[in-house]
């Protein structure tokens, strides 16, 4: 089996990144994380992945401040002297360029703490508190020109509690999101994942049955005179 050669772009710890590497240890895995790239040279997630083995490299965007072409070049030139097939952005904040995304279309995917479409963008387990929601969770989708807007390969749900704190559940939601990235990375570097009129079409790989509620629901309660 040839495996794919992914890069893994983050901004931080990079815990996501963390559950990719983990993923990937297994040789059976059809992608490799053969790169671990950082916008910032204290991004905790470099020295995680140096001490698996795993190649890194920093491309600080701080040095490039109001040339975000310049930044994309300097990006592009550590992917090709990888050898970088797929991009997986595990908590990367910068917002690529549409001639970037372009040139990755359809190899490049993120994961979003929602389900989106709902709550795209920052302070997704705040807003879904304060949106009283009773399901939240996360999203993993293709990367497009608009921002946590591409076609979705796969989402995970948790229940929002009555007594939940943004922590707590942010913390449910992360569970998840290392759960169901790995997965979606498999997909998509074994050529199981193609896009069909903006929607992303799996093949040989088993769909849920049933549904999901919060609360469960139940025969009503019966009030007594």
């Amino acid at each position: 089996m040839t495996r794919r050669r992914v890069a893994a772009l983050i901004s931080g710890r990079g815990s996501n990144m963390a559950a990719l590497l983990a993923a990937a240890e297994n040789p059976d895995y059809p992608a490799e994380i053969a790169l671990v790239l950082s916008n910032r040279a204290d991004a905790a997630g470099l020295a995680h992945a140096a001490s698996r083995g795993v190649r890194t490299a920093v491309v600080e965007s701080r040095a490039f401040r109001g040339d975000r072409a310049g930044f994309e070049v300097a990006m592009e030139a550590e992917l090709a002297r990888h050898g970088i097939e797929v991009i997986a952005l595990a908590g990367f904040m910068r917002v690529l360029t549409e001639g970037f995304v372009a040139r990755w279309e359809g190899r490049m995917i993120n994961i979003h703490p929602s389900l989106l479409p709902a709550f795209p963008g920052l302070d997704t387990h705040a807003r879904a508190l304060a949106a009283g929601v009773r399901l939240h969770g996360c999203t993993v989708h293709l990367v497009t020109a608009g921002v946590d807007e591409g076609p979705v390969l796969a989402q995970a749900a948790v229940p929002v509690l009555e007594d939940d704190t943004e922590a707590a559940l942010a913390a449910r939601v992360l569970t998840e999101e290392h759960r169901l990235y790995p997965a979606a990375l498999g997909w998509l570097a074994a050529g199981q994942v193609r896009v069909e009129q903006g929607r992303a079409r799996l093949s040989g790989v088993a769909m849920a049955k049933g549904c999901l509620a919060n609360p469960l629901p139940s025969a009503p309660a019966l009030s007594t005179p």
